[in-house]
């Protein structure tokens, strides 16, 4: 790299000259500064379907229109549950992920400020005292005092725009980290309702094993009993005690379980699992109903795609920030010094020195290095575009996924509800039967454990409803309701929310 420095040392310059020079210079800087180099940014466009599969999307690619921005609402009030709502609300203020997506956030607005602060010159300011003199011989001079302050200024003006392209880009980064605070949050309470709706479904299990346990008790000792007289075999009494000590097994088991989802709950509150805990309660199966014809466009709200839309911002900034390397640097600098002996006659005219100068600086070769670079930095454009195409599509996926499972588990409810009723009336008509002296206890057994299994595979599906729903608000972004589905709607979310029928007993 070839330097082409032009210094101006001006001590006997007239004033006019000088200030000629300055404007001539600053003229110059004004005029080159309308050049850039950096590519017009054009937001990619991305499939985008009128509807979901269920009706019939359209083919084709629109241009992005991230709306991250706008406000998804409290999406979990859609539950109705008090308790949720509480731990919600904690969540935002306490999970570390979140604080860590915070501080992220804080450190990419600093680095745009940084890159901004380059777009002005910077002034400094230096001075400095000395005493010398002589030790020994025979010199009787005294000693001398010199003293200097020098204020000083130097600018890079932005020619051709790299300083521009530099701050846009870290804008665009900045909007991205921005965009994972957002996903962070919806992350981390998406995470938060799945574990409590988890571990309230394992409260709802363990009141219906204690209900089971209390009838495998009295049919143990309906079975002692008839065996005491003489009229039941004793392996009658041993099924029935067999089927008493699985049920308390399983009992266990489904309080570690729920042990487990209280640790995630705490974790997730950002406090210790030993510092927490979450008293049994009774639990409502709520699940939020989804309008007919949500558009598409709700998926425009998903953190990941805006964070996606930024780096491809991003990316095409430093397009020009590489193509820049092809033009001149070029810098200004200014100072304005005195020298003197005592400091008070620093500031005298006839000790000031001043200067202005002007250097330019170009690669004369470089064996194509820059042009790999402009080459890298376009390649790295495409990849940050097709990365952001292949997010939608994920993101289109995983709504039909969730779309599908919620159909399908609401189907699945009915057929469910109507088998866990009839496994109660065959388990209570063969117990009676098994009195009267009918039937044998095995078959007892075998209706007794249907009915266990069919109502816990029912408590289990409405579960897997309300984890499927907060999937599916998760996939859209952070739900259906606020701006997107136009007025009133607190109402529609009331009408959108239907708590599952209870089961039967």
């Amino acid at each position: 790299m070839n330097a082409s420095p032009f210094p101006y040392s001006l001590r006997p310059f007239r004033p006019f000259r000088a200030c000629r020079f300055r404007l001539s210079a600053l003229a110059l800087a004004a005029v080159l500064a309308g050049c850039a180099v950096g590519p017009r940014y054009e937001q990619p466009t991305t499939a985008a379907p009128v509807n979901w599969k269920e009706q019939k999307a359209a083919e084709g690619w629109l241009p992005a229109a991230p709306a991250d921005a706008l406000d998804r609402g409290e999406w979990w009030k859609l539950f109705g549950d008090a308790k949720l709502d509480e731990l919600a609300g904690r969540v935002q203020v306490s999970n570390q992920n979140i604080a860590a997506a915070v501080a992220n956030y804080s450190q990419a607005q600093a680095l745009v400020r940084g890159e901004r602060a380059a777009l002005f010159p910077s002034v400094s300011l230096d001075g400095s005292g000395k005493r010398s003199g002589t030790v020994g011989g025979s010199s009787t001079s005294s000693p001398a005092n010199a003293f200097s302050a020098t204020l000083g200024a130097s600018w890079t003006p932005d020619v051709w725009g790299r300083l521009r392209e530099a701050v846009s880009s870290a804008q665009a980064n900045a909007q991205a980290s921005e965009a994972d605070l957002a996903a962070a949050r919806l992350s981390a309470i998406g995470d938060l309702a799945t574990s409590y709706f988890s571990l309230r479904e394992a409260d709802a299990e363990i009141v219906l094993l204690d209900e089971t346990i209390q009838g495998y008790q009295r049919a143990f000792e309906i079975t002692s009993n008839r065996y005491a007289a003489g009229i039941a075999a004793q392996t009658d009494v041993l099924q029935a005690q067999t089927q008493l000590v699985n049920a308390k097994a399983e009992r266990v088991g489904l309080q570690r379980t729920r042990a487990t989802y209280e640790h995630a709950i705490a974790a997730l509150l950002g406090v210790a699992p030993a510092d927490f805990s979450l008293p049994a309660a009774q639990w409502t199966p709520t699940v939020p109903g989804v309008p007919l014809g949500v558009p598409s466009t709700l998926l425009q709200r998903r953190p990941d795609i805006a964070a996606a839309e930024r780096s491809v911002a991003a990316a095409n900034a430093q397009i020009g920030i590489a193509r820049a390397a092809y033009f001149p640097n070029i810098s200004l600098t200014a100072s304005v010094g005195s020298n003197a002996s005592r400091v008070k006659d620093l500031f005298g005219s006839a000790n000031s020195l001043w200067s202005l100068g002007l250097s330019v600086a170009q690669v004369v070769f470089d064996a194509g290095a820059i042009a790999a670079n402009v080459d890298s930095a376009k390649a790295a454009y495409e990849s940050s575009v097709a990365r952001y195409r292949q997010t939608v599509l994920t993101a289109f996926q995983a709504v039909e996924d969730q779309l599908t499972a919620s159909a399908a588990l609401a189907e699945q409810e009915g057929f469910r509800r109507e088998a866990s009723a009839a496994a109660d009336k065959t388990e209570q008509q063969l117990l009676n039967r098994y009195r009267a002296a009918q039937v044998s206890y095995t078959d007892v057994v075998t209706a007794q454990a249907a009915a266990l299994s069919a109502r816990r595979t029912l408590v289990q599906l409405q579960v897997s409803r309300q984890t499927t729903a907060v999937a599916l608000i998760q996939a859209m972004g952070g739900g259906w309701q606020a701006e997107w589905m136009g007025g009133g709607n607190a109402g529609a979310q009331a009408a959108a929310t239907q708590p599952a029928a209870p089961r039967t007993q």
